[in-house]
């Protein structure tokens, strides 16, 4: 099983480890990709002491006066600590997964299965070593352009066989999922999920991420191993989950699950 995620907004301190190595990343075809987004994320991002650039940098990365320190922070990337991406990522979803309370065969299942999508790194295991970063997959670099189409093409290479031959669980958003959408047989095991407030059918933003944490949480620890999309709508339901699932009506779609809930805790 393979679990796409995406990252969060927010990001916990880069770490006190070597330097980044991005040779050292899992998913080795991606790092000329991953080179070009570094490269000009820092020299976009270096100017600090420059107001101008600084604020050019905001602008470009979409964040507020009161982020401005962000700046920096990509500014040093190559210099900065690091630590697994699994305690760099923070946020609601992150938090309802809890991969440091997960006992270690969890763990080890986690650090098989879990991917998590980035506008700088294209994807990551929870286990690599990064820095922190401010980086969205909307941005649009002054060279590269649109982050999303920067990773089509290396992650259409890459991902088919990260995904082998079993179910690939798509938790993304949608920013993130415009990087990679599994296509053809790949596809056709693939469940994408959306977490529904049960009383008014909608989308909820802290039901959705809070949901999903504790979705990939219940998989890993129960130790499920679904070989499809019907065996996942099995597992989580055998899981307390309650799920409506739609199966495809075209070759070389996904599946489409919707899990309702009332409250998260």
């Amino acid at each position: 099983m393979l679990v796409l995620l995406p990252p969060s907004e927010g990001k916990a301190a880069s770490g006190r480890g070597a330097p980044l190595r991005l040779e050292s990343l899992s998913l080795p075809g991606l790092t000329e990709a991953r080179t070009a987004v570094l490269d000009e994320l820092v020299d976009l991002c270096s100017g600090d002491l420059d107001p101008a650039r600084n604020d050019k940098a905001r602008e470009v990365l979409g964040l507020s006066e009161g982020l401005r320190g962000e700046v920096a922070k990509n500014a040093g990337l190559r210099s900065a600590g690091t630590r697994p991406a699994g305690e760099i990522y923070t946020g609601v979803l992150y938090d309802a997964l809890g991969l440091a309370s997960l006992d270690t065969a969890a763990k080890r299942r986690a650090a098989r299965s879990l991917l998590v999508f980035s506008g700088l790194w294209g994807a990551v295991r929870v286990t690599d070593r990064i820095p922190s970063y401010r980086c969205s997959m909307g941005v649009k670099l002054p060279g590269l352009g649109a982050l999303g189409a920067h990773w089509r093409a290396p992650m259409a290479s890459v991902l088919p066989e990260a995904a082998g031959s079993g179910l690939v669980l798509d938790l993304r958003s949608a920013a993130y999922a415009a990087a990679w959408k599994p296509k053809g047989e790949v596809a056709e095991r693939t469940a994408t999920v959306r977490v529904l407030h049960a009383p008014t059918r909608k989308v909820v933003s802290h039901f959705n991420k809070a949901t999903k944490g504790r979705i990939v949480r219940s998989l890993l620890s129960a130790g499920a191993v679904p070989q499809g999309p019907a065996e996942l709508v099995e597992a989580l339901r055998d899981l307390g989950y309650e799920v409506e699932a739609q199966a495809p009506t075209a070759a070389g779609r996904p599946w489409s699950l919707d899990v309702l809930v009332t409250e998260v805790h």
